[in-house]
């Protein structure tokens, strides 16, 4: 008969461990909701060990959220293949698929709170909005986009993390639905600052050009000709 051995962890498994440990609790209830010592149970170890590997309750859920930040902020790069309108629906599931999972932590992260309005957490989010935006202009081939553009792009990045945020309460309308109607806003958006301007104009045919008659700029084309008919 043989007995298990608990393998003594080094101090950088440790740590990812207690960060791991810390995101799944976080996906069930708010940072200011989870003690240092649910955390320290859930891990295995005690609550002074805890404090061993990080000085303090913030310390470990900055750690955190940045794994998070960074996950979410992977979920916006898309490989430059397709129309723009699909690319930027396969970018509304994954990251819905991260507010699904990680509902009561990405509320808090987006809201702000005690345990997570830091400095250091607020140059997170930030820093997941910064690359959001990049990644669209990557997508759109501009380099130095003008104002118009960058006003629209920043919008609709605020509106897609405002969207999120109604859905958690309650998740009273369809994922799928969302997902959807946030790219026909991002169309929108561009549509409306097109009728204005004509760089953005030719921005906008540069995206529809290559848009399939199934693809979800097509679609919503289609829907606002039907309503003015």
């Amino acid at each position: 008969m043989t007995t298990g051995v608990r393998r003594r962890m080094g101090v950088e498994e440790r740590r990812q461990q207690l960060i791991g440990v810390a995101l799944e609790l976080f996906a069930r209830r708010s940072p200011d909701e989870v003690s240092i010592d649910e955390i320290a149970s859930a891990a295995g170890i005690s609550r002074p060990l805890v404090y061993h590997y990080f000085p303090g309750k913030l310390s470990l859920y900055e750690a955190a959220l940045k794994r998070a930040a960074e996950d979410l902020a992977s979920r916006f790069d898309e490989p430059h293949e397709g129309s723009l309108g699909g690319r930027l629906l396969r970018v509304m599931r994954r990251f819905f698929d991260f507010v699904d999972q990680h509902g009561p932590g990405f509320s808090a992260l987006m809201r702000g709170g005690p345990a997570v309005g830091s400095s250091t957490t607020n140059a997170l989010v930030d820093s997941v909005r910064q690359i959001a935006y990049e990644q669209i202009l990557s997508h759109l081939r501009v380099d130095a986009p003008p104002a118009r553009l960058e006003l629209v792009v920043r919008s609709w990045i605020s509106l897609v993390e405002s969207t999120a945020l109604i859905w958690l309460d309650g998740r009273r309308i369809p994922r799928a639905e969302l997902e959807l109607k946030l790219v026909h806003d991002f169309a929108a958006l561009a549509a409306v600052s097109a009728a204005f301007d004509e760089e953005m104009t030719a921005l906008l045919r540069h995206m529809l050009k290559d848009e399939p008659n199934d693809g979800p700029f097509t679609d919503l084309a289609a829907r606002l000709i039907s309503l003015a008919s």
